[in-house]
């Protein structure tokens, strides 16, 4: 016998199926679906799926959020994707600084690819470092949750970026980063009496700046 299958398995409260949900651009049944999600590792709606899912949860759409929603986007409503995409604050990818250089030159890169793909910071986070790119405009950074490590960093990956801080103890006036000129690789954080909470970093660039920063790890 090569290969074993309860087909119905997936749709027994008592089944032991692992499944991957994917929802189809149609009608949902309720009650399958609700056997379906509680028994899916991931979940996924394909597109127009999302309108669907959104519909027949109204009053428990919290406890109903899909791992990903994809496809091309032309089916799925303006409010559905609007209320599916407030419920991811940020991207988290954990690995891709340590190790082969290229490699991790190559992570820096992708974030420059992922601001056109997506409006939510991606940031990157392996061992004691994280990396994020900045986009354009004003930012402001909270840097006093007590994970922080001493360094900080604002490196011009892209290209020349003018940039004015604060919050920092070596901070920018209206200057321009560029390699060969002014890299400011090695800052930290504007000191603060012992008692005092840490300023927030405060932050404009007029290009896509590359943040880096030390993480202090938790001692048990």
């Amino acid at each position: 016998m090569d290969e074993e299958l309860t087909p119905l398995d997936c749709l027994l409260p008592s089944g032991t199926q692992r499944i991957c949900l994917i929802i189809l651009n149609q009608p949902l049944d309720k009650d399958y679906l609700h056997i379906l999600w509680s028994k899916a590792l991931m979940r996924a709606c394909a597109d127009g799926a999302a309108n669907h899912l959104y519909d027949i949860t109204a009053g428990v759409r919290d406890s109903f959020l899909p791992d990903y929603i994809s496809g091309d986007f032309d089916s799925i409503t303006a409010e559905v994707k609007a209320f599916y995409a407030d419920k991811v604050d940020a991207i988290v990818t954990l690995g891709g600084l340590a190790g082969r250089f290229d490699q991790a030159m190559a992570s820096v890169e992708t974030l420059y690819h992922a601001l056109s793909m997506t409006r939510l910071p991606l940031l990157i986070i392996q061992e004691t470092s994280l990396a994020y790119l900045l986009r354009p405009g004003s930012h402001r950074l909270e840097v006093n949750t007590g994970l922080e490590g001493d360094w900080c960093s604002l490196i011009p990956v892209g290209g020349p970026c003018q940039t004015i801080t604060s919050g920092l103890k070596w901070n920018l006036n209206n200057q321009v980063l560029q390699f060969g000129k002014l890299v400011s690789t090695s800052n930290t954080y504007e000191p603060v009496a012992p008692a005092n909470p840490r300023k927030p970093v405060i932050l404009t660039t007029d290009q896509p700046l590359l943040w880096s920063m030390g993480i202090r790890k938790h001692r048990e």
